[in-house]
């Protein structure tokens, strides 16, 4: 069945990119026809760049394509824009897969489709693209311009401006630098009181000059990843503190968008700590690069205590990897059973070069239900946060299932070398599979709470369907249990 899905998908999306390309076909024959200041005059009642290309480069592309950004090119202005048309037309098109921009790989013909900072472009916006690039990139009436974006001198923080900032050490890493692995010096929080986070979010600084860099985020960056935890330490011998507990924080990996947590499950950061960590990878730039990087932190209010604890699931295959050389359309399994009420945070897929997709199902009864499905770019560590009243909700005893799509090709760009069997390992040129999501645990009480505040947000009545929690229309299509034994109980009395 997923393979009939996955052919009907592609069909579809075939269908609509032939459609899609007669169309525009057809205007580039009419246009050929037209003379400058016709067509001129024509483009003010059609696509151009300020009325409808501008807000969606300030949306979703200027974070990064702007002066001073990390980006190869800066994408602010009409003429910055449009010598690079054609590619971005290229790039948005590929909607789901490596490559795309921005680089926010949600398939949008299946599962659950809300989700925070969610960056990615409508159908209807990437078929203005398209037109747009098609049609000789008219730049329209500027009174059509949204306000220009003010961008800061410094790092642009996605999840909103930090309440506490701190830095790792700078490190150089030279041009002809082998790959490298340990750990870097401790790092001190700089807090008053224990505080809990709503969100972490990671930036590299360096001094790599990027107007001549590689286009690829690899050669703007010599951190490829960080595992880490924050414990709070002596500061005379650096050594825990006894009866501490490190608190674990999400993997830092290379362009890792933020890493928001649950509104009723932050994670602690305690006085006295500092981050710990003894697993750092980096790797050459290609030239000599000095850099550091800047840990974020967004805290609840003071007095905050969370509702939820984080739920310990291994979802992850690291044994049993296989992957054939010189083959297409390879799949990895793996299973997990919930032990209790569980909450979806986030879908993360982690796998290496070969890696295309990923999809995660949940499985209750004879139900296979598909939660979300995900491209992937091994280049582009992408974490999926589920909007609140979107975040799968599950009972004890579902089977969590991830899927993962495997291109050992030379069609698959991240592969340096197709002839190579890959099997399981921490390099680059081994492979992982893993969802490294983050998921919460309910009491009883909270999964039915939580339940009964989504039917009320979302106005659910007994014909609709809930993606990701199938117990959610049960109040409203059969009386509870003790209700029913209740009235049971009272009828046999009366009689």
């Amino acid at each position: 069945m997923r393979v009939q899905s996955e052919l009907l998908r592609l069909k579809t999306r075939l269908d609509f990119n032939i459609k899609s390309m007669s169309a525009i076909a057809k205007c580039v024959s009419v246009a050929a026809f037209l003379l400058p200041a016709a067509a001129s005059a024509q483009s003010a009642d059609g696509v151009t760049f300020h009325k409808d290309i501008e807000p969606i480069l300030q949306r979703s592309c200027q974070n990064c394509h702007r002066p001073a950004g990390v980006a190869p090119m800066s994408l602010v202005t009409y003429e910055e824009t449009v010598p690079f048309a054609g590619l971005i037309e290229y790039k948005t098109g590929l909607r789901d897969r490596a490559g795309a921009m921005p680089p926010y790989y949600l398939e949008h013909d299946i599962g659950i489709q809300d989700y925070k900072d969610d960056p990615s472009l409508t159908d209807e916006e990437i078929a203005a693209i398209s037109t747009w690039a098609r049609n000789g990139t008219p730049k329209g009436d500027v009174a059509d311009a949204p306000a220009p974006r003010e961008f800061p001198s410094g790092a642009t923080w996605t999840a909103g401006e930090p309440d506490l900032i701190v830095n790792s050490a700078d490190i150089t890493v030279l041009g002809g630098d082998p790959d490298w692995w340990g750990d870097i010096p401790r790092i001190a929080i700089p807090i008053e009181q224990d505080r809990y986070v709503s969100s972490v979010e990671i930036i590299e600084v360096n001094d790599v000059d990027t107007s001549g860099a590689a286009g690829t985020v690899g050669g703007r960056n010599i951190f490829h990843h960080m595992i880490w935890s924050t414990q709070v330490l002596d500061p005379e011998t650096m050594l825990p503190v006894d009866g501490d507990v490190a608190v674990g924080w999400p993997v830092h990996e290379i362009a890792r968008n933020p890493d928001i947590f649950d509104p009723d499950s932050g994670r602690l950061l305690k006085k006295g700590s500092y981050i710990v960590s003894d697993s750092v990878h980096l790797h050459s730039t290609g030239v000599d690069t000095t850099g550091h990087l800047m840990i974020g932190f967004r805290f609840h209010p003071v007095g905050y205590e969370p509702k939820y604890r984080p739920a310990l699931i291994g979802l992850g295959n690291g044994v049993d990897i296989s992957i054939t050389g010189n083959e297409d359309g390879q799949e990895l399994h793996a299973y997990a059973v919930l032990n209790q009420h569980t909450k979806i945070v986030t879908f993360e897929p982690h796998l290496h070069a070969p890696g295309e997709r990923m999809c995660l199902e949940a499985v209750w009864g004879y139900t296979v239900e598909t939660l979300t499905c995900v491209g992937y770019d091994h280049n582009w560590v992408r974490g999926y946060t589920y909007a609140d009243y979107a975040a799968p909700l599950l009972p004890k005893g579902t089977i969590l299932h991830i899927v993962g799509y495997m291109n050992n090709t030379r069609t698959n760009p991240n592969v340096p070398d197709p002839r190579n069997w890959q099997g399981s390992g921490n390099r680059s040129v081994t492979n992982m599979f893993i969802d490294l999501g983050m998921r919460v645990t309910l009491s009883e009480e909270d999964f039915f709470q939580e339940m009964a505040d989504r039917r009320e947000e979302l106005n659910l009545g007994p014909n609709d369907h809930q993606i990701g929690c199938p117990l959610c229309l049960a109040p409203l299509v059969a009386p509870a249990y003790e209700e029913v034994l209740g009235a049971e109980v009272a009828s046999s009395q009366g009689d």
